[in-house]
């Protein structure tokens, strides 16, 4: 079964941007060989720790989506942990949290259908219904733009 993670690990200061790539490499080649898939690669670039690890008070951070098993994730954990380019590491699980949203706002919107059915409204809003802030309209920012009129 594949669930989606998101991968952060923060890479020494003192390393390269070789080193950076060929440790993205690294890890790309465990995802492919245990069957799952990298989703997407960020690299934040090197910035300032919120505290100092070790000696280190910059790293550079790298995020990398990942489709796969747990398996997998306990491979790219283990090897992680074993390196000595890579100061900390964090895998978080996202798919759960994305099915919780999904099912409280299904929930909201069956909730809000069977409101309206029991008022004798249609189930879906109509456009203009509703109060101005209800809907999401980029037009309005709530700032005014023109001249100050004195």
């Amino acid at each position: 079964m594949h669930r989606k993670y998101e991968l952060v690990y923060l890479v020494s200061p003192d390393a390269s941007d070789e080193q950076v790539a060929d440790l993205h490499t690294q890890v790309d080649e465990i995802v492919q060989r245990l069957g799952g898939q990298l989703d997407s690669t960020d690299n934040w670039g090197r910035r300032r720790l919120a505290y100092e690890i070790g000696r280190h008070r910059e790293a550079t951070y790298v995020l990398e989506t990942i489709l796969g098993s747990g398996e997998l994730m306990k491979e790219i954990d283990r090897r992680l942990k074993v390196s000595d380019l890579v100061i900390r590491h964090l895998v978080v699980r996202v798919d759960e949290d994305q099915d919780v949203i999904e099912r409280s706002r299904a929930k909201r919107g069956d909730a809000s259908r069977r409101r309206r059915t029991a008022r004798g409204l249609p189930p879906e809003r109509q456009p203009g219904e509703g109060q101005r802030g209800d809907q999401d309209d980029d037009r309005d920012d709530g700032f005014d733009l023109r001249e100050d009129r004195r």
